[in-house]
């Protein structure tokens, strides 16, 4: 079956919509224009996103600020009938509990039923702060929901609502920190660190925020459906053979090069590819380059390298591994 041509003007909308979304962001963070590219390509393409920060750099004014950005509706409910936030934060902590996050069945003692009493995850865009403080049994909570976009509680499944975005923080040292278990970065399409901001920002960043009225002003500027319609323009996005082709290079080069105990999953590829073609349609283009998939290379895939020596940047292997394989 051929694909249904698309009128070239759309993605040039699309482009124009995201690009709004992304100058009000920066009216209240200060962060690197391509990041935030990135940020927005990984939502659109229907990943998540993993920020490893340190304290303070603005993580959770980047969530809000993103999820802010958009006209939610508020009366929205999943398939099931459970009420849907547009945003919930959630406060990770060692003793949290997998029934804090996805929600339990509480008995009514008036109505002498069970009850349903949904979680924070219930809701279009999830922030979840500092994941690594969560013990391994309720990191593990999110493997579904991040994967099948859906929860499994006491045995019912509850679909999770459309669009769907996890941001999560995570502390890179301190006290009571377990380390993300390798099938659980793998769901994340992206990482990136925000990083500490030059001088002349800082100074910028102090001025605006050093008063209680630095959030005045700031609100929506794109419909949830002008996501809806990006989300589903990407597939129509193309991207030649020879691009996939050299993303499975990169992502099989991962698997026997020196120093990598464990390399990219296939699922790697599919994700690069999604994110590829994300970015593209950010930048207002209808077709992926290789140039895209150099330029995501380190932010798509460092994260799901496991390394002989922890110590080594899983970064500089990939651009080590990019010199070796031929576009």
């Amino acid at each position: 079956m051929t694909q249904t041509a698309i009128d070239p003007s759309f993605f040039k909308s699309a482009s124009e919509g995201i690009h709004r979304v992304i100058q009000n962001i920066k009216t209240v963070i200060t962060i690197d224009h391509h990041k935030l590219e990135y940020i927005l390509a990984s939502q659109i393409a229907g990943g998540h996103v993993m920020l490893a920060d340190s304290h303070g750099v603005g993580k959770t004014s980047l969530a809000r600020a993103l999820a802010g950005s958009f006209d939610w509706d508020t009366a929205a409910k999943t398939d099931e009938g459970v009420a849907v936030d547009y945003f919930n934060r959630i406060q990770c902590t060692v003793d949290l509990l997998p029934q804090d996050i996805l929600g339990f069945n509480r008995f009514d003692m008036q109505n002498n039923q069970y009850s349903f009493q949904r979680g924070p995850i219930f809701a279009h865009f999830v922030l979840c702060d500092e994941i690594n403080l969560l013990t391994p049994k309720t990191q593990g909570s999110f493997f579904q929901a991040m994967e099948e976009q859906m929860v499994s509680i006491e045995g019912e499944n509850y679909h999770l609502p459309t669009p769907f975005f996890i941001i999560s923080t995570m502390n890179l040292r301190g006290a009571h920190l377990f380390p993300l278990p390798a099938p659980q970065l793998d769901r994340f399409m992206l990482q990136i660190s925000m990083g500490y901001p030059p001088e002349d920002k800082e100074i910028e960043i102090i001025q605006q925020h050093g008063q209680t009225n630095s959030w005045a002003g700031f609100g929506s500027v794109a419909e949830v459906n002008e996501l809806l319609a990006w989300m589903r323009l990407v597939d129509a996005v193309t991207i030649h053979p020879d691009v996939i082709h050299y993303i499975v290079a990169l992502t099989r080069k991962t698997r026997t090069f020196p120093g990598i105990i464990t390399g990219c999953s296939p699922r790697a590829g599919i994700k690069m590819s999604r994110l590829c073609r994300a970015l593209a349609l950010v930048r207002g283009q209808n077709y992926a380059t290789i140039d895209l998939v150099k330029e995501l290379l380190v932010p798509a895939l460092a994260h799901r390298l496991e390394l002989e020596d922890p110590s080594q940047s899983p970064g500089e292997l990939l651009q080590f591994i990019e010199k070796e394989v031929k576009a």
